[in-house]
């Protein structure tokens, strides 16, 4: 069924469509399932380069199993707030996750970045990450500190030695900020390559035009950036049908 667990026969035929290369959608409409299904299964389970069926269906069933198990006491048993199902909780972080690694990031990296947004606070320390995603202090640290080079994260210092990990309404807008920069610099160089292969090579008006295109990409990315940075701090009253343009309410 749609809706039930994936079989171990659905997770070969899996297997194979993505040692075929399909595509997600072309697998998930064979067998009739939704894609986000497939692309969390092939995502948690190696991704495409590493996925086997037979792996992924012990793992699952070892998940299974842990779930049905009394809810462990102590600290390793981060509590959810009032009102939340924590199964709901956990498919959905997973779900984010698996979003985040198919944008680039890797899977650490993809988890410590949900565990943060879907936090109240929108920060955790250290130790509380190495909790709630049961890892080493060590991979922690590697993760904090590339996110924190991709303008995706920030941190702030306590009492003491301990450093607090968050993530604010302007993260997205320097990190938006951020690319376009990446695009100017690329726009550069390519510009460089220009005068020395000769104007009128091919090579050189090949780089002339990645130049003009990634230059129109990263002022388009800076304007649209600046129109919409309102939008990071809007009520929490503004719904989905409101229509009015990002910014246009600014004096």
């Amino acid at each position: 069924m749609p809706g039930g667990r994936l079989t171990q026969q659905e997770r070969q035929q899996i297997a194979l469509g993505v040692a075929d290369g399909l595509a997600y959608a072309e697998i998930a409409r064979r067998l009739d399932r939704p894609t986000s299904t497939i692309t969390r299964e092939v995502m948690r389970n190696g991704g495409p380069t590493g996925y086997r069926a037979d792996l992924a269906h012990r793992a699952t069933e070892r998940r299974a199993h842990r779930r049905r198990q009394p809810a462990p006491r102590g600290p390793q048993a981060p509590a959810q707030a009032d009102g939340r199902d924590a199964e709901a909780v956990r498919e959905y972080e997973e779900a984010f996750t698996t979003l985040l690694m198919q944008s680039g990031l890797p899977k650490m990296m993809a988890g410590v970045l949900t565990c943060l947004y879907t936090t109240d606070a929108g920060s955790l320390t250290a130790a509380e990450l190495v909790q709630r995603l049961q890892v080493s202090p060590a991979s922690v640290s590697k993760a904090v500190t590339f996110l924190e080079s991709q303008g995706l994260i920030r941190r702030e210092r306590e009492e003491g030695r301990r450093e607090r990990y968050l993530v604010d309404n302007d993260v997205w807008y320097q990190s938006m900020i951020a690319a376009a920069r990446g695009h100017a610099q690329l726009a550069e160089t390519a510009r460089q390559g220009v005068g020395i292969l000769g104007r009128d090579t091919p090579a050189a008006v090949r780089l002339e035009n990645i130049a003009r295109f990634v230059d129109f990409v990263g002022e388009s990315i800076t304007r649209a950036a600046e129109q919409a940075r309102d939008v990071l701090y809007a009520k929490t009253e503004t719904t989905p049908d409101d229509t009015a343009t990002p910014g246009s309410d600014r004096a």
